[in-house]
């Protein structure tokens, strides 16, 4: 907002907290999404401060809940493997127990701190983040909440879970698949590094890749608006993927974020329906820093 004069849609980010906490999906909010409003400016403000310190005691509560349980579970397993007749469930009871246990415990001092962490605003598919588009209404730049996955004008919640990687969108895709949004429905996420899994040796490994020089990234994105079943706005998007820099194949991965120009933020918001062209000359356009990786312990 303070870059780029955007508006912040507070109605929206009001509406997304309500229907997290209702349906249990509190913790697809970033910490430091919520952790932003805890210092209420106006009467929206007031209200998702609010919303914010009631989310978090009730995902605290249900956290110690899970915790209290596994923690039983734990010392059942234990208590069965001591025995005379020690049994493979109980092995198996011990085990996830004790992971569980671990997750629990991180995730309730993640929730307890106060100082801010980076991994804080770090998002996974399913999760929400704040995207910049050009309202069509306020013709003005706008910070809308949104889904990273995006649902396709016209799926349906059956649909959309058949095909769950549309948290991506392929260049080479983009007048397939993608037809309904690019060169209507852009929009822009604001990131400083991007995370990507690999194969090292038949393991999964999770890499961190860093521009260099650091920099915040405008990484081009498409959105939709669509409706749930219950008739509630679902704001969803889709980051745009192309081939990657050598130093990103050689990392071990194939795909890769784009990030665009600052100078060409508004054409990008704002395309032309008709000229494709222009849209792709602005992905072609894009500054090009070089992606440092290093493997992501905490994964």
């Amino acid at each position: 907002m303070r870059e780029f004069g955007a508006i912040l849609d507070i109605h929206e980010f009001v509406q997304l907290f309500v229907r997290k906490r209702a349906d249990g999906g509190w913790a697809r909010l970033p910490k430091g999404m919520r952790d932003a409003f805890r210092r209420p400016q106006g009467e929206a403000g007031f209200e998702l401060a609010k919303l914010v310190a009631e989310g978090d005691r009730e995902l605290e509560a249900a956290l110690e809940a899970e915790l209290a349980a596994q923690e039983q579970r734990h010392a059942k397993a234990e208590s069965v493997l001591a025995s005379p007749k020690p049994t493979k469930k109980a092995v198996e009871d011990k085990r996830i127990a004790s992971n569980k246990i671990k997750a629990a415990r991180r995730n309730l001092d993640d929730l307890r701190r106060q100082s801010p962490d980076p991994k804080d605003s770090r998002i996974y598919p399913g999760s929400f983040a704040p995207v910049m588009i050009r309202d069509p209404k306020a013709l003005a730049r706008t910070v809308v909440p949104m889904r990273y996955q995006c649902r396709l004008p016209g799926w349906t919640e059956a649909i959309e879970r058949k095909y769950p990687g549309t948290y991506n969108a392929r260049r080479d895709k983009l007048e397939e698949t993608w037809f309904q949004l690019f060169g209507h429905q852009h929009g822009i996420m604001i990131v400083s590094k991007f995370y990507e899994n690999v194969d090292r040796g038949g393991e999964n490994v999770v890499l961190e890749f860093t521009p260099d020089p650091p920099q915040d990234m405008l990484i081009a994105c498409l959105w939709s608006k669509t409706r749930n079943k219950d008739g509630a706005d679902l704001w969803s998007f889709a980051a745009i993927t192309d081939e990657p820099p050598a130093e990103v194949i050689a990392a071990g991965h194939d795909r890769c974020i784009i990030p665009i120009k600052p100078e060409n933020l508004d054409a990008w918001l704002n395309p032309n329906p008709g000229d494709l062209a222009a849209c792709y000359a602005i992905l072609d356009d894009r500054p090009r820093p070089y992606y440092a990786h290093r493997v992501d312990k905490a994964a």
